[in-house]
Parts: C-alpha cells; structure tokens; sequence
C-alpha cells in the first residue's frame, strides 16, 4: 500500500467530519452568538416579565388578559425566540447560496445530501441546547416570581411543556434551515417561515368559515402549541398529536430540500 492510498484513505468524506465542518462553519457565523444571544434573552427576559406583570391575576400591557396559566405565563416568550432561531436556521443554510459557498461544499461532498443533514444535526443540537436552557430558566424563575400560585416540575405535563418548547425551538430552526435549501433565498425563506409560523392560525381563522374550525388545529404553529400547552385547551390536538404533525411539516420540508438539492445545480 503506497503513503499516496494511506494518506487518501486518511482524507476520505465522513459523516462525522461532515459534522465537524458545518459545527466550523455555524460558529464561524458572524450573526450566531448574537442571534442565539437575542433568542435566550427573549425567551426569559419577556417570561420573566410576563411573570412579573401577569402573577396575581393582573392583566398585560394595554389591557390584555394574558394566559392564565402560570407555566403559559413564564413561557410567554417561546414564539419571540422562535422568530430568531428560525432566521437563523434560514441563514445557516441560505447564505451559502447567497456567497457561492455551497459551490465548494458540495465539491468537498460530492454525495451533497450528508451536507444537509450535517447542516440539521448540528442545528437540531444547539438550538435544543439553548432552548432548554432558557425554557429551565424562564419556568424557574417564573414560578418563583409568582410564588405561592406557581407550578413545579413534579406537577403534570410541567416537565413536557418546559421540554416541549426546547423541542419546538429545534424544530423551528430545522424548518428554517430545510427552507433556505428548498427556496435558496434568504428574504424568500424567512418570510415563508413567519407566514406558516406566525401568520397562517391567524388568516386561517379570519377567513375560512366556522365549519372549518377544526381544520386550524393541525396547522403548524396550532399543533406546536399543543405539545407545549400543559393542558390542551377545547380545539387543540392531544399534546403527542401535535408533535406528531409539527414533525411531520419538518419531515416534509426536509425532504423537499434534500430532493432539490440531490437532483439541481447550485
């Protein structure tokens, strides 16, 4: 075996290298500590606030009922930081598009799809890891500014919800990062991502007829909120339900991605 096959074979394409080059590239982004700064900081900063105005039956800014839930409450801020993890998500893969830089990734991994799902395992784990930090500390420090009206971890569904906004923060920065593959645009991605996660429940119940109603709960941001609610209010799926559906639109977001970045040019 000649030092020229050794040292090939020493430099062969690997999932966990494949890995290991998009954990260099993620962190190499300038917008990363800073979106993940300002993801943590909504979601326990607005919690924490929402606690402290809301605790005691108190209504919210403007005059507002809130949730009543005091888990609900300290969560408050869940769908802030969705808003920037899933940017994130769409920037992590778009902007190699954007830059040309996809050119010499997929020359690097010529097979193309281990890069995507280098891209979402990478993704998937830091987002998880960040949004269970600030889920803990949001419902912590919540229940201990409300006090003796609070919840703890040992009360039921309390765990699932706290664990179920982690879950829901991944997976919106997944379908973020599947949409900057499928759409290969940044503006266009982004603005997909707010309208299915934010915009579709509200439009969705303004125009479609009462009939209809059902039909709302297995939209995206509907199901998601299911799994995190601890009890699942009247027209909401069972909290395992609502995963079910909130993974099966990322599944097929991948999937999009994954078949056109097999089957174009870049």
């Amino acid at each position: 075996m000649t030092a020229t096959t050794i040292a090939m074979r020493r430099l062969r394409v690997t999932p966990a290298r494949v890995v290991t080059s998009e954990w260099i590239k993620f962190w190499s982004l300038r917008s990363t500590i800073t979106t993940l700064g300002v993801a943590l900081a909504l979601l326990v900063g607005i919690g924490l606030m929402a606690s402290s105005i809301m605790s005691g039956g108190q209504p919210g800014p403007g005059g507002q009922a809130g949730p009543q839930s005091p888990v609900d409450i300290s969560l408050t801020g869940l769908n802030f930081a969705q808003l920037a993890l899933g940017t994130l998500g769409v920037l992590f893969m778009a902007s190699e598009y954007a830059t040309g830089m996809i050119r010499s990734s997929l020359t690097a991994v010529p097979k193309r799809l281990p890069v995507l799902w280098g891209k979402i395992a990478v993704f998937a784990g830091v987002a998880f890891v960040v949004g269970l930090a600030g889920a803990a500390i949001a419902f912590s420090g919540g229940q201990a500014i409300i006090g003796d009206a609070g919840a703890s971890w040992s009360d039921p569904g309390v765990a699932r919800a706290v664990v179920g906004s982690a879950v829901v923060l991944a997976g919106s920065g997944v379908l973020g990062v599947a949409l900057g593959g499928l759409l290969r645009s940044t503006p266009a991605a982004i603005t997909t991502l707010f309208g299915v996660m934010f915009l579709l429940s509200g439009v969705a119940s303004l125009l479609l007829p009462a009939s209809w109603a059902d039909v709302t709960q297995y939209l995206p941001a509907d199901a998601a909120a299911a799994f995190t609610a601890v009890s699942p209010g009247e027209g909401m799926l069972a909290p395992w339900g609502g995963l079910a559906v909130f993974v099966s639109y990322i599944a097929v977001t991948v999937i999009a991605a994954a078949w056109r970045l097999k089957r174009t040019d870049v």
